[in-house]
């Protein structure tokens, strides 16, 4: 479905008064009731959900999780080809996944990416969130937990009744970051121990 938002290097984001336009035809988030971007803090970001059909979005999302996936924490190697090609057209055409970024004026620093599953215990939809990416610089600056605000009220929206996500043991500062949001390891029963996160490739 159709996103609201956000920018590239070449792409001008609304000014700190929240201009309604930008430029590029950028608009900000509005919130239903008051018209106003979903978030501006300090008049220094902005958070934005993605338009998957924005050229202008989609670069600066693959941009982003590029990024990502050359951090230590994301791997150390870049995109392929074949996903910066062909990410956002997959984004697309899967309605349980939505997008989030934040801009520091022009600059697109941060992005979300989430998958809505299901949990069968709770017989209602979950959301994952899938990718957490804010730029060196722009960390430890609320960023994050701004943008996970943000996809708990889209996840919300969704009936959602939970959100869940997987973190590296040595990523203490994503870690901490998580816990101050109210995450917190997955067990049922006490004695049970926490859940590991396990993946086979299939080729």
């Amino acid at each position: 479905g159709a996103g609201k938002s956000l920018c590239a290097k070449d792409c001008r984001l609304p000014s700190s008064g929240g201009a309604d336009v930008s430029s590029s035809g950028v608009k900000p988030v509005a919130s239903e009731v008051t018209g106003q971007p979903i978030d501006q803090v300090a008049d220094q970001f902005t958070i934005y959900q993605v338009d998957y059909a924005n050229l202008t979005h989609g670069a600066a999302l693959v941009s982003l999780l590029d990024a990502y996936a050359k951090d230590p924490m994301g791997g150390g190697e870049g995109l392929s080809d074949f996903a910066k090609t062909n990410l956002v057209t997959s984004l697309a055409a899967r309605p349980q996944a939505f997008s989030v970024l934040a801009a520091v004026g022009n600059t697109p620093v941060g992005l979300v990416n989430c998958i809505e599953g299901f949990s069968t215990f709770a017989c209602k939809p979950l959301v994952n969130v899938h990718d957490v990416v804010v730029l060196p610089g722009y960390r430890s600056q609320g960023i994050a937990a701004k943008m996970l605000s943000f996809c708990e009220t889209l996840a919300r929206d969704r009936g959602a009744c939970k959100l869940t996500l997987e973190v590296l043991q040595g990523n203490l500062g994503a870690m901490r970051v998580y816990q101050r949001f109210g995450f917190a390891g997955y067990q049922l029963a006490s004695t049970s121990g926490q859940a590991q996160f396990m993946q086979k490739w299939l080729k």
